[in-house]
């Protein structure tokens, strides 16, 4: 609704009007704003930043899935981002079928918990798959039996606990897996009006291909949303890579060999001297016997040190360090 003028400001703009100071075809060429329509029944929680980030972690997450899915199966597998996008939790919930494979997440720290939603064609491949079977789904749906629900169950905590790393850049979290359900009137984890975020993933066993949904209501999200932009993701990410590669280096570096040689002293005599040693003959070094030692690591001189033993082997106790400016 426009703003309602009092008389005393109508009378003024009438008085410039007529005076010439307001000119009437400014006005009416005088660029109007766009107005966007609001649905106050769907309100706008997730932006498209939000959904980009959110792609960005789970393109992270389909790679651990084909990393770790084919140690189960035996078989290689193929997970990509498919498509990502917010509807309310009542669309969600009657686009599933009867049965489903769900598997409710407790999203801790962060309140809430979310939804992993299996394709049933790629569960029961699965469940072939684990069997002895070739991976091949069955023909027509039906339900699933207390052995099969048991092997899916191992999978999907498998795959609850691969959300660790995608998310550490975020936050980090410790999901569990509450339980599995089949029927979709039993997984209703928020109220129906709810905005949620769908991140649907590709999932491609040998031939077999479906989809595999990640439910995330903005409820469970709200406390992070201001770090699900792809500046404050990619820069902590880079914080991380590089304490992480420091501490990978230093831990690679302690594991090193490197040789050490001590140097009792050295000597020049001919190559006729040489060639006629015996055992039991001894050599003149330009030493004595209580002065240092050179001890070298590798070709670099870093230590002196006086002979000695220890219990029946020889040894040399270092008595100083000699530093890169020395």
């Amino acid at each position: 609704m426009g703003e309602i003028l009092s008389q005393n400001e109508i009378d003024a703009l009438l008085n410039q009007l007529s005076s010439g100071e307001l000119d009437v075809e400014s006005i009416s060429n005088a660029e109007e704003k766009p107005v966007k329509d609001y649905d106050f029944s769907r309100p706008t929680k997730f932006s498209k930043e939000h959904l980009r980030t959110l792609e960005i972690i789970f393109e992270h997450y389909g790679r651990l899935i084909s990393t770790n899915l084919p140690v189960i199966l035996r078989k290689n597998a193929q997970v990509t981002v498919a498509s990502s996008e917010t509807v309310t939790f009542s669309e969600f919930t009657n686009a599933l079928s009867n049965p489903s494979v769900l598997g409710i997440v407790s999203f801790e720290p962060m309140g809430g918990s979310i939804i992993i939603d299996l394709a049933t064609n790629i569960a029961f491949a699965m469940i072939d798959r684990m069997l002895g079977g070739e991976g091949e789904p069955l023909n027509s749906t039906r339900e699933f039996s207390d052995i099969e629900l048991s092997i899916i169950q191992k999978i999907m905590i498998m795959l609850t606990q691969l959300l660790r790393d995608p998310w550490k850049n975020v936050m980090d979290i410790s999901p569990v897996l509450n339980r599995l359900e089949t029927n979709p009137q039993f997984a209703q984890i928020i109220a129906p009006g709810e905005m949620i975020a769908v991140v649907t993933l590709n999932i491609k066993i040998g031939e077999i291909e479906g989809f595999m949904n990640m439910c995330l209501p903005f409820i469970a999200l709200e406390d992070v949303m201001d770090r699900l932009n792809t500046k404050y993701w990619f820069s902590t990410m880079q914080e991380n890579k590089d304490e992480d590669s420091q501490e990978n280096i230093e831990a690679m570096l302690k594991r090193v060999d490197i040789p050490i040689k001590a140097v009792l002293g050295t000597s020049k005599i001919t190559v006729n001297d040489f060639m006629n040693l015996q055992v039991g003959d001894c050599i003149r070094l330009d030493a004595k016997v209580d002065s240092d030692m050179n001890i070298y690591v590798g070709n670099i001189k870093k230590f002196t040190a006086l002979p000695g033993a220890s219990d029946d082997c020889y040894a040399v106790r270092v008595t100083s360090v000699i530093r890169e400016e020395e």
